[in-house]
């Protein structure tokens, strides 16, 4: 992973618990990532997204931030990808034609598309090996972003069996932890 992460992403070390983290997916364990922003939460999934054999779902509620990374994982190579209401139903239908053959190794999408059965019927025919929750403190009622889109992810669960969840955050009292632990079983 560090051969990666210095040819892919140009760091030279890991930041404190990224590499554990990164282990537990590879090892297809779920993981709960509390990192201040800038923390480096993002290489938790992305990391092992290029290792692992199929496609990482990444769920973020914020346009801005999945154009950003998505553009920045394309700058270094890695074809991932947005699913969001900033496109065009042609540019949805390439980028849903690129993931269904392999062409993608992440897919960022929003909490509201996961509700959407047509969507959820387009996921259950990938090879999904993580599932990353951004944002995860938008699951708890308790958290200071609550949305209420965020409480259904726990559907995944039944779509892909046996396919580790991260939920990443950077802000979570014990209450919140607890609450999206809970919700997302």
């Amino acid at each position: 992973m560090l051969n990666i992460l210095k040819t892919r992403f140009g760091f030279d070390r890991f930041r404190p618990l990224q590499e554990e983290i990164i282990s537990q997916a590879l090892l297809g364990k779920d993981a709960f990532v509390l990192m201040p922003t800038g923390g480096g939460k993002s290489l938790c999934y992305q990391l092992p997204a290029l290792k692992m054999p199929g496609m990482t779902l990444v769920v973020s509620p914020l346009i801005a931030l999945m154009k950003d990374q998505v553009d920045a994982l394309k700058a270094n190579g890695i074809p991932a990808a947005f699913i969001n209401s900033t496109l065009s139903p042609a540019e949805i239908d390439r980028t849903q034609e690129e993931a269904r053959t392999g062409r993608l190794k992440i897919l960022y999408a929003a909490p509201e598309r996961l509700a959407n059965v047509g969507f959820q019927n387009f996921l259950s025919g990938l090879k999904i090996s993580l599932i990353a929750i951004d944002e995860a403190h938008c699951i708890s009622e308790w958290g200071h972003d609550f949305r209420p889109d965020y409480r259904n992810l726990k559907m995944l669960r039944n779509i892909f069996p046996g396919v580790p969840v991260m939920a990443l955050t950077a802000t979570a009292t014990k209450k919140v932890r607890e609450d999206i632990i809970s919700q997302l079983s």
